[in-house]
C-alpha cells in the first residue's frame, strides 16, 4: 500500500513523472488489469475511493490514478480522507495535481501524514537547472559533451518539458550509451524554448542587438508571449530607469527607494544601467516605447513582430 501526490507546473514533466511512478508500481504485472485511471471533469472523488477499496481481481494489487485533483475542494474530500485512515493493503493510490487550480491544503497535509508528496519540474535557478539537465541526460543513458550540454540548456530556455522528447529522440537515433557532440544533437532540436524577460533586457542593456533580437524571437515564438506582454516588460524596465533621473541615488537602497524595486540586485542593475545611459537616452527610450505601443494598438498598419524588432534594435543602440 502506498499513497502518492505528484504536483508540478509543467504538464509534460508531470506526466512523465506519473508514468514512471505507475510503471514502477505495476512492475511485471499487466497494466491493463492493475491500473484504474480517472481523468477529466466527469469523475467524482467517490469513484476513486471505490476503486481503491476494491480488492484486486486476478492480480495481487491495484493501482488507482486520479488526475487533476486540484479541482476538488474540501467538501469533496471526506471520503478520501476517511480512506486514508484505513487504506487497503493491496491498493496504491496516485493523486496528480495537474497545475491548473489551487490544491486543497487539507489534502496535501493528509497525504504528507500517510504517504509521499513529490514536486516535479526543473529547478528555477539557472545553475540548478543545468545540474538537473545533466541528471536527465545521465538517466537517459546518454553521454553528451560539455559544449553540447550547454547548447541543450540554452535551447531549452524556460521550457524544460521539451527535454524528455529530445532525449527520447536522441536515444532512438543513436542508441543507449551513445556519446554525442553538439553536431550530433543540433539536427534534432526544433524551435528553441522561451527565455525569461530579464535575458532580453540584459541583452538590450549590453548593446548586443543580435542577441536581443534572437531572444525577442524566442520569447514570442518559443515562449508564446504576445508583443504587448513584452512591451509591458520593457516599459517596466525603462520606467524604473526614468525614476532615477534627477535622483542622487548612490546605493542599492537609494535605487530601491526611488524606483520601488523591492530586491537589491535588480535595483543595483537599474542604477548601473542608468549611469551608463544617462537621462537623455532614457527619455528617448520612453518615447520609442510609446510610439511602438501605439503602433501595436493599430495607429499604423505595421506587422507587430516587425514593430517589436525595430523597437528592440533601437533600444539596444541607445548606449
Amino acid at each position: 500500500m502506498a499513497i502518492h501526490l505528484l504536483t508540478g507546473d509543467d504538464e509534460s514533466l508531470l506526466r512523465t513523472a506519473v508514468q514512471e511512478l505507475v510503471t514502477q508500481l505495476v512492475g511485471d504485472g499487466d497494466r491493463s488489469m492493475i491500473v484504474d485511471e480517472f481523468e477529466g471533469d466527469d469523475y467524482e472523488m467517490r469513484f476513486v475511493v471505490d476503486a481503491a477499496q476494491t480488492p484486486p481481481f486476478l492480480t495481487d494489487k491495484r493501482v488507482v490514478v486520479a488526475r487533476d485533483v486540484s479541482r476538488f475542494n474540501a467538501d469533496d474530500l471526506p471520503a478520501l480522507l476517511h480512506y486514508f485512515d484505513e487504506p487497503l493493503d493491496t491498493s496504491d493510490v496516485v493523486l496528480v495535481e495537474g497545475g491548473e487550480g489551487r490544491m486543497s491544503k487539507k489534502l496535501v497535509d493528509a497525504v504528507k501524514a500517510v504517504g509521499t508528496v513529490t514536486t516535479t519540474g526543473a529547478p528555477k535557478k539557472a545553475g540548478d537547472r543545468a545540474g538537473w539537465v545533466r541528471e536527465q541526460i545521465s538517466a537517459a543513458d546518454l553521454s553528451i559533451d560539455g559544449r553540447a550540454t550547454q547548447r541543450l540548456i540554452d535551447w531549452l530556455g524556460e521550457d524544460p518539458g521539451k527535454l524528455d522528447g529530445v532525449l527520447q529522440t536522441l536515444c532512438g537515433a543513436f542508441g543507449p550509451g551513445a556519446t554525442l557532440r553538439e553536431s550530433d544533437i543540433e539536427p534534432h532540436l526544433g524551435e528553441a524554448g522561451g527565455v525569461p524577460p530579464w535575458d532580453l533586457t540584459d541583452a538590450i542593456d549590453s548593446g548586443d542587438t543580435t542577441k536581443a533580437l534572437t531572444l525577442l524571437g524566442r520569447m514570442m515564438h518559443g515562449g508564446g508571449r504576445h508583443p504587448l506582454q513584452i512591451m509591458a516588460t520593457l516599459h517596466g524596465h525603462y520606467s524604473a530607469l526614468a525614476k532615477l533621473d534627477g535622483v542622487d541615488a548612490r546605493s542599492e537602497k537609494d535605487a530601491m527607494a526611488a524606483t520601488g524595486i523591492r530586491s537589491p540586485y535588480p535595483a543595483k542593475k537599474a542604477l548601473a544601467q542608468y549611469r551608463r545611459l544617462g537621462g537623455a537616452p532614457v527619455k528617448r527610450a520612453i518615447t520609442l516605447l510609446s510610439e511602438a505601443d501605439l503602433d501595436l494598438r493599430g495607429k499604423r498598419d505595421v506587422d507587430a513582430e516587425l514593430t517589436m524588432e525595430i523597437l528592440v534594435a533601437r533600444l539596444s543602440k541607445l548606449r
